[in-house]
Order: structure tokens, then sequence, then C-alpha cells
């Protein structure tokens, strides 16, 4: 961890250019971060809402939506980019010798300050809709934790494996919106058939969605099991996944 403390400089840079880059002759610039979700929001919302109704007990089905949307939001956006994190950054890593894992932490980090300002509008909303905040908020802090880790695992696997096979980039639009309907986003968990409930749980992100409406909407503390499983997989997946990218980075610059 020193070692990548000493490199914060260089993830910062990094995290600035791609900002930059991003919302370069853009009219809104980072407006789109807030404007995106809230689009998706309300689409979603009209859909479930008026057309095929999601029973979701007292709390409102947009706020309900929103608690889920926004870390899922986090969770594809922060993949996807750091996915093809590498081939866009292929010139600085045949030139400069630096951990090539910056790349794809570099992303993830870009993609959590987005996650920060969406988060601000979800308490917002909380507010608006009527719904207390209380103490339990604190339970906040293992579930982002957890949250990341789970994603920085899943960016090195599939960041690391998108250079020596292009075609990962290119399929993973499809694989993220199968995976977003695989977890209780749109809906909850509890109408999820007894049938398919102990396959839809080993999907990590269905207890980190879960926790997540637990602390914001209903002020509960995590399912300790389903949240459980998570915080385990997730830690088991980012030790995996770093193994497996420092093991293939040796060959990154031959093959960029």
């Amino acid at each position: 961890m020193k070692k990548y403390w000493n490199y914060k400089e260089i993830i910062s840079e990094l995290v600035k250019r791609e900002i930059k880059a991003r919302y370069k002759q853009s009219a809104l610039g980072y407006a789109w971060v807030l404007l995106v979700p809230l689009i998706n929001l309300g689409v979603l919302s009209i859909v479930f809402s008026y057309f095929v109704r999601i029973p979701t007990g007292d709390i409102p089905y947009p706020i309900f939506l929103f608690a889920a949307l926004v870390p899922w939001t986090f969770t594809a956006n922060a993949i996807s980019y750091a996915t093809s994190s590498l081939l866009s950054n292929s010139n600085l890593i045949t030139k400069i010798g630096l951990p090539r894992e910056v790349f794809p932490i570099s992303s993830v980090v870009t993609r959590f300050i987005d996650f920060s300002l969406s988060f601000l509008v979800l308490i917002v909303l909380i507010l608006i809709f009527g719904l207390k905040l209380q103490m339990i908020f604190i339970y906040l802090v293992p579930i982002v934790l957890v949250h990341v880790i789970f994603v920085l695992g899943v960016s090195f696997i599939l960041s690391a494996i998108n250079v020596f096979y292009r075609d990962v980039e290119n399929v993973l639009g499809v694989f993220l919106t199968l995976w977003m309907y695989l977890t209780p986003v749109i809906y909850p968990l509890n109408i999820i058939p007894s049938a398919f409930s102990r396959i839809i749980v080993c999907n990590p992100m269905v207890g980190i969605i879960d926790a997540y409406r637990k602390v914001l909407l209903f002020n509960s503390p995590p399912d300790l099991k389903l949240f459980g499983y998570s915080t385990a997989s997730s830690v088991l997946i980012v030790i995996l996944g770093f193994f497996y990218f420092k093991r293939k980075s040796r060959y990154f610059a031959d093959v960029i």
C-alpha cells in the first residue's frame, strides 16, 4: 500500500485528465453526472410504477429504485471504463515504468467521484420523500468500502483480460445489462421465487444493493448473512484479481 500511496499524485493526474477529457466541449459539463441517472430514474419509474407495477411496500417506487440505481451506476460505469483503461493509456504503458494498476484504479476513483455526487442527490430525494436519516447511516462506511473493493477486483480482472482479448470490451455492455437484471435494482429481493433465490444471491452485488436499501430506506442494518457473503466474495475477488493483473502485466507492453 505504501508503494501506491507514493503514486497518489500520478493517480490524481490521471483522474483529472479523464474528467477533463470526458467533458471537453460539453455545454453541461459535469452536470451530466447527475442528469444521466436522473433521466434513467424518470424512465424506469414511469415504466415500473404505471405499466409494470413493482410492489415496494410503504416506500415510493422512485426512491426505492434510486437507492439501488446510484450504486449500480457506479458499478457499471467504473467496470466499463476500467476495462478499457489500459488500452486508452497504451502510450503511457509502453513508455513509462510505473505500476499498471494505477490505470484501472484511477478509472474507479473517477467514477467514485461521480458516485459521491449522485449519492448526495439521493440523500436529498430521501429527505424530500419524507424518510428520516438516523444513526444507522454509519453502516454506509463498510458497505461503500466493500462495494469499492468488489468493483476494483472485477476491474483488475477484466482490464487485464481485455488487453489480450479485445472482445471483452465489445460484449461488456450486454453483460452489464444482463447483470443488472439479475441484481435486485429495479425490483425488491423478496419477490424472487425461492427456486431461484439461492442462485441469485451468489451474485455479490445482491448483498451490496440490499445493504444500501436496508440502511437508506428502512433504517435497518444489512442482512448479516447476505452482506457477509458479499464481503467475503469481494475480498477474495480483489485478491485474485490483483495477483492475476500483476502476473499478466509483464506482457502488457508487448501486446499493446
